[in-house]
């Protein structure tokens, strides 16, 4: 995942190629629900899965009561933290999600 949306276009690159802008990634939906990791996603329709978010928090019982944001079959955009949004399966499924390619990783913080 990228740091921004903003990304070169290079015309005729296909996904998950060094100058596309898509970057397809597959998740694994499961029964108890799998974080989906931090970033903007176009998530693809998926009969099995609902994509769920924290919609409030007891902090008390540290209990977290989640919603759908994605029913069964949709698809759409969703914007994860990293922790509070979940794929959940009736079934586990695998699920495409789409983003902005990131480019290279870089090798160090401070390189010279």
């Amino acid at each position: 995942m990228s740091l921004g949306l903003n990304k070169i276009l290079i015309s005729g690159t296909a996904s998950n190629t060094p100058g596309a802008y898509w970057q397809l990634s597959t998740l694994t939906a499961t029964t108890t629900g799998n974080v989906i990791p931090a970033g903007t996603y176009l998530v693809f329709p998926n009969a099995n899965c609902t994509i769920n978010a924290v919609s409030a928090y007891n902090s008390s019982t540290n209990v977290a009561t989640y919603s759908i944001l994605l029913a069964a079959n949709t698809g759409g955009v969703i914007i994860s933290d990293g922790l509070n949004v979940t794929a959940n399966a009736t079934t586990n499924t695998t699920i495409t999600l789409a983003t902005v390619n990131g480019g290279q990783a870089v090798s160090g913080t401070f390189n010279s």
